[in-house]
């Protein structure tokens, strides 16, 4: 896809979003929610062990306030958007124009992920600076190696949601497939808990699977808990996911785009 045939589809992705952007006020105050909830959870677990998971409460506070304002970002909803396309024949008119159908949904959760970005991102993370003691990042260098593993966990929710919406192709239904994909990205990512209270077998596993890369790798960054040897490693492996799952979902959606009938004018 040229430059200018993204930053379209992002566009279109980006003024879709406008249409729901009540949902996205409201969607602040969820999110304060979510954080208010976990703030009182954590608060009593380290009355009890200080020390626990080998962080420090102002830590873990800022773990649990970064993950819910990341993941605010690279959140979207481009499976659902495509299994409905896919329902409704809408398909056709994207497998008509002159880029991969891929490349487009890809762009659209960029878009969304832009729209996110001001209107439930910034917002969430000035009430929540506010409200919370969320620390700084342990320096510049290691927020500028945040922001690099925070846009690869843009792309790699949206390359796992490419291939979830893709078998929307084969079946009635994806709405199961949805649930238990949301479910595990909310744990593996390490938005509910930290990977690192995971038990030894599953945490090693784990680690080479590329949930963990969408939200515990940044948020480890932003608090310096990886050493750059380490951070360079999380690197190499989030980005080699990128590359698989986007390889994977074009060959995939070629796959399954052969038992494709539309009827109707």
């Amino acid at each position: 896809m040229s430059p200018a045939a993204l930053v379209e589809f992002s566009r279109i992705g980006f003024l879709n979003m406008l249409a729901f952007r009540l949902r996205y006020y409201t969607g602040v105050f969820t999110y304060f929610i979510n954080v208010t909830v976990y703030y009182f959870i954590w608060k009593a677990v380290y009355t009890a062990d200080p020390a626990y998971a080998g962080l420090s409460f102002p830590q873990m506070v800022t773990y649990v306030a970064v993950g819910w304002i990341i993941r605010s970002l690279y959140f979207n909803n481009i499976d659902t958007q495509m299994a409905a396309d896919i329902l409704e024949g809408k398909i056709s008119m994207v497998m008509l124009k002159p880029v991969s159908v891929q490349s487009s949904y890809i762009a659209r959760a960029l878009g969304e992920s832009a729209f996110r970005l001001v209107m439930l991102t910034a917002p969430n993370a000035l009430v929540i600076g506010l409200v919370f003691p969320v620390q700084p990042p342990a320096s510049a260098a290691h927020f500028g190696a945040f922001l690099i593993s925070l846009a690869g966990s843009v792309l790699l929710v949206g390359a796992l949601n490419f291939i979830v919406g893709s078998c929307a192709v084969s079946l009635k239904s994806i709405l199961g497939l949805l649930r238990a994909k949301f479910w595990m990205q909310e744990l593996l990512s390490g938005l509910l808990v930290p990977v690192t209270l995971f038990p030894s077998p599953a945490r090693e596993i784990s680690a080479w699977l590329p949930f963990e890369h969408i939200g515990f790798t940044p948020m480890m960054i932003y608090l310096g808990r990886l050493s750059w040897p380490e951070i360079g490693r999380a690197f190499l492996l989030e980005w080699a996911w990128i590359a698989f799952l986007l390889a994977f979902g074009a060959w995939f959606w070629r796959l399954l785009s052969r038992r494709i009938t539309i009827h109707g004018g």
